[in-house]
């Protein structure tokens, strides 16, 4: 696809999307960029946790190609380093769903 195809997706998505931002009623309380910023964060530390756990497997890979034996160990904080990777991803899921109440 061409950019000004994408260029024109984008742009009938946000007209089909419109009525979202129409106003609510006097019991609406919250803000609409809440929803937007929450979807933004999680998506950014997703992906940041991706790219950290890519690298963490390239490092582990070149560790055990350069010594085979130590391949408990290897795997050992392999698997603890990405239960932490992971572990930071949920913890930001969690709190942009408190904050977002």
């Amino acid at each position: 696809m061409s950019k000004l195809s994408y260029l024109l997706v984008f742009m009938a998505v946000l007209l089909i999307a419109s009525p979202v931002y129409a106003q609510g009623g006097a019991t609406q309380t919250t803000s609409w960029a809440v929803p937007i910023g929450a979807g933004l964060g999680i998506g950014i530390a997703a992906g940041l946790a991706g790219i950290g756990q890519g690298r963490v497997a390239a490092a582990v890979a070149e560790a055990l190609a350069r010594n085979p034996g130590a391949r408990a160990g290897i795997q050992l904080a392999l698997f603890i380093g990405l239960a932490f990777i992971e572990s930071l991803v949920l913890f930001a899921w969690v709190m942009i769903f408190i904050r977002a109440k």
